[in-house]
């Protein structure tokens, strides 16, 4: 078995990826809700060079909690893949509305952070799908510490609908590498190549071959 990447190796393995969304490299960062998708993007962010990072949650809402795959495809998807900054609306989980105008710029980088950020609608226009590997329940757990008694019940009504989500439409296969934490207090990660049961074709030559056609 290969040795594991450190998170500097896999910045610069990414930072040298073909583009895959018009001049954009688009790299998918999933995981389990609570897995530390969001602080993982942060590190890899300042990696890259202040890489953009879409957060997923900005686009989906109580009402549709999965149902963001049109909103993403026409405000942002579409914009990077013709050179242009994308502007998208984000939802505002307090107020429950769609509230503040946000800006991507069409960097060598962005990165998408989310539950579903690898769904198969999403993973033709990825250069790389990164897996935050961490059991659903221990990521759960710490997602409901995290965000303490008063969402007990949007929790309640999360699970079933992650577990729904990635029963019909699961990422950890077809990711290109995983991601674990290690230490205490998420101080490093431990990077490995994924042997998931994807397809027989690799996932970015299966990409490539798509693009080229």
């Amino acid at each position: 078995m290969p040795a594991p990447l450190t998170l500097e190796a896999l910045a610069e393995r990414l930072a040298a990826l073909p583009a895959s969304c018009g001049p954009v490299r688009l790299v998918g960062l999933d995981g389990h809700a609570g897995s530390g998708k969001t602080t993982l993007a942060r590190r890899l962010s300042q990696l890259l060079g202040g890489a953009p990072v879409l957060h997923l949650d900005d686009l989906a809402s109580h009402e549709a909690l999965f149902g963001w795959t049109e909103r993403l495809t026409r405000q942002v998807l579409e914009p990077l893949g013709r050179g242009e900054p994308a502007r998208y609306v984000m939802y505002d989980w307090v107020a429950g509305a769609y509230t503040t105008e946000a800006v991507l710029p069409p960097a060598p980088v962005v990165l998408v952070e989310g539950v579903g950020a690898g769904r198969a609608a999403l993973r033709p226009l990825l250069a790389c799908l990164l897996w935050s590997d961490m059991a659903a329940e221990d990521a759960w757990r710490r997602g409901r510490r995290r965000d303490g008694p008063g969402q007990r019940g949007f929790w309640a009504r999360w699970v079933p609908a992650e577990r729904a989500h990635f029963a019909a439409d699961p990422s950890r296969p077809f990711a290109d590498f995983l991601v674990r934490e290690t230490g205490e207090g998420r101080t490093g990660y431990e990077v490995r190549e994924s042997a998931g049961e994807a397809p027989d074709a690799p996932l970015n030559m299966t990409l490539r071959i798509t693009r080229g056609s």
